[in-house]
């Protein structure tokens, strides 16, 4: 779940972050794709790392 959820959430998010900073005109389907392979990068890692304390925190907070 976290791997497709990643994906989905830095494919949505790099196009819309390159298509406001580039533009219609300056927009490319490489240029978005390589955005998206790096923030990717950076976002399934970090997605791993958070999400033990993500489920404490939801746990914590259905139970209170």
């Amino acid at each position: 779940m976290p791997l497709l959820l990643s994906i989905l959430m830095t494919f949505i998010v790099s196009f819309v972050s390159t298509l406001k900073g580039l533009g219609i005109e300056g927009f490319t389907l490489i240029g978005w794709l390589s955005a998206w392979a790096l923030s990717w990068l950076i976002a399934f890692p970090t997605l791993l790392m958070v999400l033990p304390l993500v489920k404490k925190l939801t746990a914590y907070l259905v139970h209170s």
